[in-house]
């Protein structure tokens, strides 16, 4: 059975395919942000959301990037989950 990791290096050497997944990389770092927020805090989506006063569901597109946040709402998701909310710009790395 192939590893996921393994997978994941085979398909990347495809450009086409690199090029899309790089392309959702802000994407996926922000969900990945949240999910260690929260697993962080210890708290189920629910906990969060019922701290939001949101539902489950919509923490649930958060985590899975279905959604793109406000910054209001990644505001009270900090604020849920007791981390601060850190927003940086790093330099483009040149191909």
């Amino acid at each position: 059975m192939t590893k996921l990791n393994d997978l994941k290096s085979t398909l990347l050497q495809r450009p086409d395919l690199r090029a899309e997944y790089e392309a959702l990389d802000e994407e996926f770092s922000i969900a990945e942000a949240l999910i260690r927020a929260r697993a962080g805090a210890d708290m189920t989506q629910e906990q969060v959301a019922e701290k939001m006063q949101t539902s489950q569901s919509y923490v649930a597109k958060l985590e899975s990037g279905r959604v793109s946040p406000s910054m209001k709402s990644l505001q009270r998701y900090a604020a849920a989950t007791g981390a601060r909310l850190k927003i940086s710009f790093e330099q483009a790395v040149a191909p």
